[in-house]
């Protein structure tokens, strides 16, 4: 299966019935800076790694890194903004690792592959999807990489 880039605008929604295991979307991107980086962990997790960077250079990070919670947060606007499925990304569960820190500077692009599709057997209008996505920063490097369930509707019947 080929990727695809898709913007938020242009992309026709996906149902249940429109996927299948080994489609790929790469999303556009988002990059972070050392202010981003400050005010969400000001808010969300205030360590000293994440707030300033002389306490961060002394750190097991060796530098100013995001929390991985806020390198999720733009992963789930990216996955919003590019993954076009329709009803929107309902998310059921997922496994998350993180390993390599973002830094300031880096650019965040999600590339969500479809390993999955599962209809319901319950709810004849949805089923489940499981997508792995591995948020990369400007280098290639997997900052994050998360294994999701997700809920997807099926196209509604005419008439």
């Amino acid at each position: 299966m080929s990727e695809t880039a898709t913007t938020p605008f242009t992309a026709p929604k996906l149902y249940l019935d429109d996927l299948q295991p080994g489609q790929r979307h790469v999303t556009g991107t988002h990059t972070l800076d050392a202010p981003g980086i400050k005010a969400f962990a000001a808010q969300f997790d205030p360590q000293p790694f994440h707030l300033d960077e002389e306490a961060a250079g002394r750190s097991f990070f060796g530098g100013l890194a995001a929390s991985g919670w806020h390198t999720a947060a733009v992963t789930m606007r990216l996955m919003v903004d590019g993954l076009p499925i329709a009803g929107g990304v309902i998310g059921a569960g997922a496994d998350i690792t993180w390993p390599a820190p973002t830094r300031p500077g880096d650019i965040l692009q999600a590339h969500c592959e479809i390993l999955e599709v599962k209809p319901s057997r319950s709810r004849p209008d949805r089923g489940m999807i499981t997508l792995r996505t591995e948020t990369r920063n400007q280098r290639g490097e997997v900052v994050q990489l998360m294994t999701t369930r997700v809920v997807v509707f099926r196209r509604p019947s005419e008439g």
